[in-house]
């Protein structure tokens, strides 16, 4: 018996999602489609339509009101929202930031229906240790530990606005992942310094 959905029932699958963001990749597992190609063509037909709206090549969105997290996470793989995104949306930072920033395997800006994703390149062996990234409705983003502590090992001497509101057993929990004598020292300074004040 063959598994793949029946025809007409290939949007109502994505519809019936709970994902907004979707990859050829992604569509054609869902479809359990093999050939790329067809997946391409039926999808190049839904945008046609206005059943599907294409956000970036190989990305579609289901209408208007996507995740843009999700499409963070989805421009570039592997990839977590991380940084002042996360810093803070935590508390830990009180500057507000219009941009979506991401650690990803490579530095870039893009900008898509005027929002700014920054993605900003970190060490394959940080990027792809799951430590300190939490994984809700499909987007992984970093806890506001690991989102401080990946801000330090791209620049030097970092200042947060609420330190304290950290968990810094947490944040050396995570620290050797990094490999980096510049921001042990750092870190350990700061922990020092948030320790004592409280």
């Amino acid at each position: 018996m063959n598994n793949k959905l029946q025809k007409g029932n290939f949007l109502d699958a994505m519809l019936r999602s709970t994902k907004t963001i979707f990859s050829t990749k992604g569509v054609a597992l869902l479809w359990q489609e093999a050939d790329e190609t067809i997946v391409t063509n039926r999808l190049k037909q839904y945008e046609r339509t206005g059943k599907l709206m294409r956000v970036r090549r190989g990305l579609y969105a289901k209408d208007t009101k996507y995740n843009r997290f999700e499409l963070a996470t989805r421009i570039n793989t592997p990839s977590y929202i991380s940084f002042e995104t996360v810093l803070t949306n935590a508390g830990a930072n009180f500057q507000y930031y219009g941009n979506i920033f991401i650690a990803s395997y490579v530095g870039r800006e893009i900008i898509i229906d005027k929002q700014v994703y920054s993605f900003i390149r970190m060490k394959d062996y940080v990027l792809t240790n799951t430590i300190g990234i939490e994984h809700l409705n499909g987007i992984a983003m970093a806890c506001k530990e690991r989102a401080f502590l990946d801000r330090l090992y791209v620049n030097k001497n970092y200042y947060l606005d609420n330190a304290q509101s950290l968990n810094w057993e947490r944040v050396l929990e995570i620290l050797p992942i990094y490999h980096n004598k510049r921001m042990e020292k750092e870190v350990i300074k700061l922990h020092k310094a948030n320790t004592t004040r409280k």
